[in-house]
């Protein structure tokens, strides 16, 4: 029986209760955020709060958070639920004005709520052999970067790529992979150049990507943030995928063809071991 936050409250997740004309279940009005802990403290929680401001800036949201109350209230959260390694969901939605209506009454108050998952992040048996991909189209709406509670087409492709026999989805959009389906994606190049979609509206602005493009520049690696094609990912040295539940994951096979020696290549491993110990150091 975990302990969940809801609008202050610290409650059983049997008696946590939200109104069922919240907007976020009405409109998927909302956005989130998800933070690893390790050792039982929280990894980039600053980063994950920025992107938070910002995702309900760009909605427009009249709320803004008081970040200390949230990162007390993650704190506490790890200590009633005895989270040693896992993750803490928060979401936090328009709220519900008390009818539905398309029209946003900039008034309502939000709705926020946080729950738990233990997780093992550390060992991952999915890291040690390494993803297999397949390819869908990337229709979804071109505000990829704001981090909303839309995921829809996100779990249907995770469904279909796993009816497949596959690990996950990469997305495609004009002939360029965009992302996975919950995570950021990268190539290694012959040359050890690291490549990965640069910052846009297309992409989610990824934490776990900002930390590890970081990690590669600390190893003096090649870094090209550019557009890259499904034939260039299948011709690569390696790849992998950058997450806040996944840190660095390797690639070994994009739309049925092996990458490289089919195997996770010493690049992701590097910076997934670089990435752990320096997060582990700087958790709050």
């Amino acid at each position: 029986m975990r302990t969940v936050y809801v609008n202050g409250e610290f409650l059983p997740e049997t008696e946590a209760k939200i109104s069922i004309f919240d907007r976020s279940f009405l409109f998927a009005d909302g956005v989130y955020e998800v933070t690893s802990v390790l050792d039982g403290k929280l990894i980039d929680f600053t980063g994950h709060m920025k992107r938070l401001e910002r995702s309900l800036a760009e909605l427009k949201f009249q709320f803004k958070p008081d970040i200390d109350q949230l990162l007390e209230a993650h704190r506490e959260l790890v200590k009633l639920n005895d989270i040693t390694e896992g993750l803490i969901y928060l979401q936090v939605s328009r709220g519900s004005a008390g009818d539905r209506d398309f029209a946003i009454d900039p008034q309502t108050p939000p709705t926020i709520v946080m729950f738990t998952q233990s997780k093992s992040l550390i060992k991952s048996a999915l890291a040690e052999r390494g993803q297999k991909i397949v390819t869908f189209p990337d229709i979804r709406w071109r505000r990829s970067d704001i981090k909303t509670t839309q995921l829809l087409y996100a779990s249907l492709l995770k469904t279909d790529a796993a009816a497949k026999g596959k690990d996950d989805a990469w997305m495609v959009l004009d002939g360029y992979v965009t992302e996975g389906s919950s995570n950021n994606a990268y190539i290694v190049t012959k040359d050890g150049t690291i490549v990965t979609r640069e910052l846009s509206t297309d992409i989610l602005h990824g934490i776990t990507r900002a930390a590890v493009l970081k990690c590669a520049e600390e190893l003096q690696l090649k870094v090209e943030e550019r557009h890259f094609t499904i034939e260039e990912a299948q011709n690569a040295a390696e790849a992998f995928s950058t997450s806040a539940s996944a840190f660095v994951c390797p690639v070994v096979e994009v739309d049925d063809k092996p990458i490289g020696d089919g195997v996770p290549g010493p690049v992701a491993k590097r910076l997934r071991e670089i990435y752990i110990d320096a997060n582990r150091k700087m958790a709050i």
